[in-house]
């Protein structure tokens, strides 16, 4: 085997293929008990996602002394459609508080109900007296969490039965709170089919083998189970913060790289079984050449997501090491478990379509070589009309909304009853009832502070809850705007201008509110940081790989043009063909993180083997060699990687279909327009001038193609 390292060889080797088997039939039989645990580490208190310096974080930390930080109201709230309340709808509900207080869930696994309610408060009506409010303060502690969307079911059921006319919700933090885990729970298995059955479909339509595609799919579960195990032990001994939101785009993730990963590798070993009688030989040379690419694909992708790391918002920070250990294992597995099972299954596993030693490349004279052919004609009108186009879709971003969510407006589709409930609330009783804005203030200065939040606009009642304690003050005040609104982040702002000039006081103002505001302004730093971060990651290994400087600028201004083109159209059809009310903050940043690491993935494929063909071929021809021995695979990966996260859109909640539809539109814009057309027309257009200052780019650059054709080459 000329040229082929020894590393290339062994996972493919006649004894190693079996090793490597061996090796990860063991990995998946220690790595699948921990595996089905990842639910049980996950962490969704909103401390956890705090920045650690923001002083909603501080008041969280404080208040502890005062209340328990554990306990969230669920706000049950009765009204008649607007009619009057009457004595019996006061009887009924008050009927309901010890059928409330008895709620009990039995967590996953165990035999023993747990009581989460502390204690039942109401009912209370309201001022107008066509409401009624009922506050039940429930105890979610370490696991509770997981239990809090059962609850909430139990609540409702409660409080709905036996009505008479008379309507129940529940709301509130604790009902938000249960609604959100309503709709994750059970979606990870949900979300694992949709993928599958997906990236299936798309390999049966690339392969047209009704066999091939179960090789990849079943290297991408082992993939799975080795991430999500490595996640939960993160998660359990090193302190990784992992919620739902993270742990089913982890799944989305290794399938759709884990499968990008597959199609290059065998898209390169069908081109070497063509040129080889011996499988084994031809997956080592197929390593050889393909393996540099997808590793420094892997490489870009775990670097880039890691980069989140130095965000300050901590949903963010945690989201990047989860992410990595998915790419690092799925990569692991494209590069050793796959080579074995296709060198262990052979030739027949094309059935049946045989690729056959001295057969001619079909790519050769395929779609994408007839489309280098016409992009060759006029590359620069190509790639600058492309440029024009791409930059008038990118003007959309101005009408990209990415303030804070209200929690009404979370929801896709059909809305839950918390936000039913909130709207019957704020009706009837103040909007910030159930999730008052908090302050913390030293004890001396109490009585000032007190007054100075008493008289802030917004604030309709304040009171001390509590004695003091270690020389602090525990004040509330309820809010007349919504807490998630912007008038409420107003209120938040007007009492911290009050409570920071009262003096001694000290005083620190978190609550809803706060929490929502100080989220958003960590998340616009965070995008100010880790973009560019992340933007000389991807040129520094672009560098390196391509060893030029004008190709990695080249390819990353395409790739940011391509994410503001993507954002562009997504602002576009979110508001005018999905109706959402705007984008949550960190929206931007997690599409750029995904968009970019992601389309530096395609870059690579590309222009690797552009570079491989140019020392051999020229650069001219080699541009068009690499698209057209690329451009299939490239196009079926983003098939792909579009596919699983366009999965996502079958969760209802508004973030996270927004987060599926831009990457995907993004991967599909990204390899049929930007990698194929403007990136084959830069080549072409600028041919030795685009590997400045490597041998290809110098005067002399015949005489170093000629000598890479003249160096043996295993083809």
């Amino acid at each position: 085997m000329n040229g082929v390292t020894r590393l290339s060889a062994l996972p493919c080797g006649r004894r190693g293929k079996w090793i490597v088997l061996g090796v990860w039939v063991l990995l998946l039989a220690v790595a699948f008990p921990f595996s089905r645990m990842l639910t049980d580490a996950q962490t969704n208190e909103t401390s956890a996602w705090l920045p650690k310096d923001a002083e909603s974080t501080r008041v969280v930390e404080l208040s502890k002394r005062f209340v328990p930080s554990d306990v969230f109201p669920a706000l049950v709230v009765y009204d008649r459609g607007g009619a009057p309340i009457t004595a019996a709808d006061r009887a009924k509900a008050a009927g309901d508080v010890a059928g409330l207080a008895a709620v009990t869930v039995t967590p996953k696994g165990k035999d023993e109900p747990v009581k989460l309610v502390q204690n039942v408060l109401g009912p209370v009506p309201s001022q107008d007296g066509r409401a009624l409010r009922t506050v039940v303060n429930v105890k979610v502690g370490n696991d509770g969490w997981n239990l809090l969307g059962p609850a909430v079911k139990d609540f409702r059921a409660v409080a709905q039965r036996d009505g008479g006319g008379l309507n129940a919700h529940v709301t509130g933090p604790a009902g938000y709170a249960g609604d959100f885990s309503n709709v994750f729970s059970g979606f990870d298995k949900t979300l694992l089919l949709i993928t599958a059955g997906i990236v299936v479909a798309i390999l049966l339509v690339t392969y047209r083998s009704p066999v091939l595609w179960i090789v990849p799919l079943v290297c991408v579960g082992f993939a799975l189970q080795g991430a999500q195990a490595v996640v939960y032990l993160l998660a359990r001994h090193a302190g990784l913060t992992v919620n739902g939101q993270a742990a089913f785009i982890l799944t989305v993730l290794v399938f759709g790289a884990g499968t990008d990963y597959a199609l290059l590798l065998i898209a390169r070993y069908r081109e070497e079984l063509r040129r080889h009688e011996d499988r084994h030989e031809a997956m080592a040379v197929a390593l050889h050449r393909a393996g540099p690419a997808i590793v420094a694909s892997g490489t870009t992708v775990a670097l880039s997501m890691l980069c989140l790391l130095a965000a300050v918002l901590n949903s963010t920070k945690s989201m990047g090491p989860v992410m990595a250990v998915g790419v690092v294992v799925a990569l692991a597995a494209m590069v050793t478990l796959l080579p074995a099972l296709l060198v262990i299954f052979g030739r027949w596993m094309f059935w049946p379509t045989h690729p056959r030693a001295g057969s001619a490349e079909p790519a050769e004279r395929g779609l994408w070589a007839r489309i280098g052919a016409r992009v060759a004609r006029r590359p620069r009108t190509t790639w600058i009309v492309t440029a024009v186009v791409l930059g008038a879709l990118a003007f959309g971003l101005t009408g990209l909304k990415t303030g804070s969510l209200r929690n009404e407006d979370a929801f896709s589709g059909t809305r839950p009853d918390s936000v039913t409930g909130e709207k019957v609330l704020a009706a009837h009783f103040p909007a910030g009832t159930g999730n008052p804005v908090q302050v913390v203030a030293n004890a001396p200065a109490a009585a000032a502070a007190q007054s100075a939040l008493a008289s802030v606009p917004g604030i309709g009642g304040v009171r001390a809850a509590g004695a003091p304690r270690d020389g602090l003050v525990y004040l509330e005040g309820v809010m007349s705007a919504a807490p998630d609104s912007e008038a409420g982040f107003r209120t938040v702002e007007r009492a911290r201008h009050a409570l920071h000039r009262v003096p001694g006081a000290d005083a620190k103002v978190g609550g809803g509110s706060a929490v929502t505001m100080d989220i958003s302004n960590a998340s616009h730093r965070d995008q100010n940081v880790v973009i560019p971060l992340v933007l000389a990651v991807v040129l520094l290994i672009l560098a390196l790989l391509l060893r030029a400087l004008v190709a990695p600028l080249l390819l990353v201004a395409t790739v940011v043009l391509s994410y503001a083109a993507a954002l562009g159209v997504s602002a576009l059809v979110f508001e005018h063909v999905f109706g959402f009310a705007g984008a949550d903050p960190s929206f931007p940043l997690w599409t750029f993180v995904f968009l970019v690491a992601l389309g530096t993935d395609y870059n690579i494929f590309l222009m690797t083997r552009v570079h491989e063909e140019a020392r051999r071929q020229g650069t001219r021809r080699g541009a068009l060699t690499g698209l057209a021995a690329t451009g299939g695979v490239i196009t079926s990966a983003g098939a792909v990687l579009a596919g699983t996260f366009a999965a996502l859109g079958s969760l209802p909640l508004v973030f996270v279909t927004e987060l599926g539809f831009t990457v995907a539109f993004g991967v599909l814009l990204d390899t049929f327009v930007v990698r194929s057309v403007l990136v084959t027309a830069l080549n072409l257009d600028l041919g030795r001038r685009m590997w400045w200052p490597s041998a290809l780019a110098r005067a002399g650059g015949a005489a170093a193609e000629a000598a890479g054709e003249a160096a043996p080459v295993s083809r």
